[in-house]
């Protein structure tokens, strides 16, 4: 990537003196108001807005976002930076705003490496108090919204087998076990996308002092080499709703890989029509 996504607190802490950050909080309302970063505005509907790939559900979030973008202060000249916990508790919440500042096609985006675990750690200061920021007009670029497949450019890539269909979910939803982290039964059918291999998200990230990090780019595409991705290997991202593929994305993207988009649905709208194949029973890739 040719522009920092990964600010750990101490970059973070030194930016926040530029007067030039947005800092938008994905946690849920009761988390922001018990401490948050100051300044942070809290977005919520990050993390639980289910979209769908439909030109219809495309607009919808568009303009959901572009609204609660525009309301945190966004005109375009600021650099966003997006925060939840930590990077293993949300889901990858953090990563999924930072990706739909992206498919906006928002030029300055960036996510809390660590998360706010990782700023409360460095002993950085926090505060209770709510933020009021001035609502700009967003900008919208129409021309990033390739980022994102819909279905039926999935169902496509089902036969294509350039195209690497990377399943980052959880080995319980891999297996056909539970349909989503909601539980067990919350979509209508459980199993995988045919042809689709597997790379649970937690691999992308390692330990660090503070909580999960990164891994770094030798780590990640070492990990890619294990289901046959290489920098110039086409992929499309899914897991369940977009969370936890947006934060495969931003690791493949650091490890230098070229075409990553997102089936955005992912599983919830995939498993909702039954008209769409579905593998079930012992997975056909490990």
């Amino acid at each position: 990537m040719n522009d920092k996504v990964l600010f750990d607190p101490t970059d973070l802490a030194t930016r926040l003196d530029d007067g030039d950050v947005i800092l938008i909080d994905t946690r849920d309302p009761d988390s922001f108001n018990a401490g948050h970063i100051p300044g942070a505005v809290n977005a919520h509907d990050i993390f639980t807005y289910l979209a769908t790939s439909t030109e219809a559900g495309q607009k919808e979030l568009q303009e959901k976002f572009a609204e609660i973008f525009g309301n945190a202060g966004l005109s375009g000249k600021e650099l966003a930076i997006v925060y939840e916990q930590s990077m293993d508790t949300g889901f990858g919440q953090s990563c999924r705003g930072y990706y739909l500042l992206k498919f906006l096609g928002y030029p300055h985006a960036g996510v809390l490496h660590g998360g706010y675990k990782a700023w409360t750690d460095a002993d950085l200061p926090t505060t209770t108090e709510a933020s009021h920021p001035e609502p700009k007009l967003f900008p919208v670029d129409p021309r990033a919204a390739n980022l994102i497949v819909d279905a039926k450019t999935m169902l496509e890539a089902v036969n294509d087998p350039s195209i690497i269909k990377l399943d980052v979910r959880d080995v319980d939803e891999w297996i056909g076990a539970s349909s989503s982290p909601y539980g067990a039964d919350f979509c209508p059918r459980k199993g995988r996308i045919p042809g689709a291999r597997w790379l649970e998200w937690y691999r992308m990230m390692k330990p660090g002092e503070d909580g999960p990090v990164f891994k770094t780019k030798d780590e990640i595409a070492a990990e890619c080499q294990t289901v046959g991705i290489t920098p110039d290997t086409p992929v499309i991202l899914y897991c369940f709703k977009g969370a936890r593929t947006s934060n495969t994305f931003i690791a493949l993207k650091e490890a230098g890989v070229k075409d990553v988009r997102t089936y955005f649905g992912s599983w919830n709208e995939w498993s909702r029509d039954a008209s769409l194949p579905i593998e079930e029973g012992s997975p056909t890739w490990a």
